[in-house]
Formats: C-alpha cells, sequence, structure tokens
C-alpha cells in the first residue's frame, strides 16, 4: 500500500492494518508477530500461553541435537533441512571459522532469507536448493572428502505452517497447495482430484496411521464428482464430518485430541513431496559421506519416519556402517513443550561412525 500524501505533499505514516475483534486472527494481520525486533515483549507473552509468533520458527530439541552431536571448532557439518537456519547456527557457533557448515533445503524462497542471515557469521557457508538426496553430489565441487556430522530436522518449518499460501495446515484458510519445492508440478489439490479411492486410503494410513483412511477416501472420491476440492477449509470440512465433530466441539476438546484434519493434511504433505523417498536416500547416502568418527542426528515427526531412521541406525550398528546408536530415542521434555508445543511429537535419534584408531 502505498504512503498516502498531504496537501503539502509530504507522505503521511503508514496505516496499521485494521483487524476485526480485539485479536489479529489472520496471517496478514499479525503484522507484529512478524516483526518482533519491532514488538520485543510480544515474544515472551506468546510463549506463556503456549504459542507460537506467526511466521517463527524455533529449532527443536536444540540443546539436545548440540550434546548429542559434540560439533567441535574446525569440523564440516551438513544440515540437510537448513529452513530458517535454528540450528544451523547453533553448529556454526561451535565449528567456528575454521569450520563449514553445508546447507540443503528444497524452499527457495527461504533459502534466500536464511542465506542472509547465516552469512553476518564468521563460519563459511555454502546453501544449495536440493533436498538431501543431493548430499553426496556437492562433496567434490566443495572439496570436501566427507561430513563430520549429518543432521536433518524432518519437520516442516513454521515459516511454512503459518503462511496461508502454502496451504500446508488445516488452520489457515488458503489454496490446497503443499508444495515444499515450487518446481514440483502437481499440488496437493491435484491428488485429490487425481488419485483413485485405493490410493488415498492407503496414503491416508500409511502415511499418517489414519484409522479412519477408508471412508475418508471415499468421501473425497464422492464429493470430487460434485466441486472439486481445491481449499484447505473444504478439506477440512468434509474431514470433520466424517470424524462426526463440529468446529466448536473441537474448540472445546484442543489440547486434549489430535484435530480430525491433521492426519490427512500430513499424509498429503508427505506423498506429495515424497518426504519419505527422500529419507529413505538420505539413510542409504549418510554412512559413506561421514568421515571417521562421523555423527548423524535425524529429528522424526511421526511414527513412519521414525521406524525408517530407527531400523537403519539398528541395523547399521549390526553390519558394522556405524560404530554405535542412541540406545534410546529422545523427546522433548516438558519445558520445551510448554514453550513449543508444535515440537510434542519430535522424536531426535544418532548414530556414529567408528572413529581411526591413534
Amino acid at each position: 500500500m502505498l504512503s498516502e500524501q498531504s496537501d503539502g505533499g509530504d507522505a503521511l505514516p503508514r496505516r496499521r492494518v485494521r483487524y476485526r475483534g480485539s485479536h489479529p486472527r489472520s496471517y496478514d494481520e499479525k503484522y507484529k508477530e512478524r516483526d518482533l525486533s519491532a514488538h520485543p515483549d510480544l515474544q515472551a507473552r506468546l510463549h506463556a500461553k503456549g504459542q507460537t509468533p506467526a511466521g517463527m520458527h524455533i529449532p527443536v530439541l536444540a540443546a539436545e541435537v548440540i550434546e548429542v552431536l559434540a560439533p567441535r571448532s574446525g569440523e564440516v557439518v551438513a544440515d540437510c533441512t537448513v529452513g530458517y537456519g535454528g540450528h544451523a547456527l547453533e553448529f556454526m557457533r561451535r565449528i567456528g571459522p575454521t569450520g563449514q557448515l553445508v546447507g540443503f533445503d528444497v524452499d527457495q524462497d527461504e533459502l534466500v532469507k536464511t542465506g542472509q542471515r547465516l552469512n553476518q557469521e564468521s563460519t563459511p557457508v555454502s546453501l544449495h536448493h536440493s533436498n538431501f538426496a543431493g548430499l553426496a553430489k556437492v562433496l567434490g565441487p566443495e572439496g570436501l572428502q566427507g561430513y563430520d556430522i549429518i543432521f536433518a530436522d524432518l519437520g516442516v518449518s513454521s515459516m511454512q505452517i503459518d503462511n496461508p499460501q502454502r496451504g500446508i495446515s488445516y488452520r489457515h484458510e488458503g489454496p490446497l497447495d503443499m508444495r515444499l519445492d515450487k518446481r514440483l508440478q502437481q499440488t496437493a489439490a491435484d491428488l485429490l482430484a487425481q488419485l483413485s479411492e485405493q490410493e488415498l486410503a492407503d496414503a491416508f494410513s500409511e502415511l499418517a496411521d489414519e484409522p479412519d483412511s477408508e471412508e475418508i477416501a471415499r468421501c473425497i472420491v464422492e464429493q470430487r464428482t460434485v466441486t472439486a476440492i481445491e481449499q484447505t477449509s473444504q478439506l477440512t470440512e468434509l474431514l470433520m464430518k466424517v470424524k462426526g465433530i463440529t468446529a466448536s466441539q473441537w474448540r472445546r476438546q484442543q489440547g486434549q485430541i489430535l484435530h480430525p484434519a491433521a492426519r490427512t493434511f500430513q499424509a498429503l504433505r508427505i506423498l506429495l513431496n515424497g518426504e519419505l523417498d527422500v529419507l529413505k536416500e538420505l539413510l542409504r547416502l549418510a554412512p559413506y559421506c561421514l568421515r571417521p568418527g562421523g555423527r548423524i542426528g535425524i529429528i522424526s515427526f511421526h511414527s513412519g519416519e521414525d521406524r525408517l531412521v530407527k531400523r537403519a541406525f539398528r541395523d547399521g550398528v549390526r553390519d558394522g556402517t556405524y560404530d554405535r546408536a542412541a540406545p534410546e530415542v529422545i523427546v522433548p521434555q516438558a519445558k520445551e513443550r510448554a514453550y513449543n508445543a508444535r515440537c510434542a511429537s519430535a522424536k531426535l535419534r544418532w548414530a556414529a561412525t567408528q572413529e581411526v584408531a591413534s
């Protein structure tokens, strides 16, 4: 919006965003939350309520990641899902100017912003617009023999979740897009329009453990013969009906039960972006990209991902690919869950290669 002009030609101050009621509801209205540097007290108030400011990403299990992966001065770290750079910054502050961080992300828009943020640090950084299946391909061009640490946070960033135009969250009205990489041709709406009833049911069951997968798939196929399902609100409304719960009933039980749309939205995003296939490729390549004594850590957010990671690390120790692995899964403590509600389902596992004998 252009600045208004007074009669004398001077620019008047911009008008603040107007919103209905006493509190902003939409993403665009939450201008204070998306500019916390100008409103420093707001972040603390929201966290005290167990809320995350719109568009802000808090790195999950950050202290635990640093503890188990133990980055040291001069080491090379591959952050496979660099996102907003929350974990990356923690690594960089420990590996210092003699180390190097190599980051990967499929979201070009966020990658540009993150590059600007990370380049303020003294640690050399190189960022690649790629998923982590490209982990091995950049070693030669970067002049590296391997990585000391490989890390991946498989969760979707808050910047992506909170932006209605990404269509990732059932909480926000927007197009059913869900692409993490805009180079993809299909959207989630395309999947709902094209996949068979059985393909949809299998995806909801296998990728999100949805107990009502068959009923949801049947209702989607019935609905699309009448009207195309292209908006997040359309899909959310359909899922609420399948589950037999109204919006007001959900609000009364919020925090006690999972949202009726949560699993289906998750499954569609994972399927559309091929997230499990990319994870399988990372797990296959990682041990061959680690230097002796190298460590790998992966944070997952649903059972399908965690099973793949657990099995790969367990089998790796058994066949000698890895020297050791986490004896137990690491999850957020109560304090972190209260501070950042979005971390509740996070699970961290790690493994390490054999060190060279001195």
